[in-house]
């Protein structure tokens, strides 16, 4: 999940996308908005050395297994690439 800051929302519209209403519509425009007002964040990136941060837990029911947060080595070209390199380290730690 790349941005967890919305994702609550729009799972939330998701319900309505079968029968939309005026007020889904509504709500769906106030969320780009805001994504359009947040697009210069970087919202995993350490602000000092511009690298992407790598951070998951792992769950089995509701019992924590693992967590972990952490600098990548390397600084990625795109987000997807950050992003890729994030499943990769926790496929690792799941293996």
């Amino acid at each position: 999940m790349s941005r967890p800051d919305i994702s609550y929302s729009v799972q939330t519209l998701c319900h309505y996308l079968h029968q939309p209403k005026k007020s889904h519509m509504e709500a769906a425009l106030r969320i780009v908005k805001y994504v359009k007002k947040e697009s210069g964040k970087d919202w995993a990136v350490c602000a000092h050395s511009r690298k992407p941060v790598t951070g998951y837990l792992i769950k089995f029911g509701d019992s924590l297994i693992s967590w972990k947060s952490k600098k990548q080595t390397t600084i990625s070209r795109s987000s997807a690439e950050a992003e890729y390199r994030s499943m990769t380290s926790i496929v690792a730690e799941l293996v």
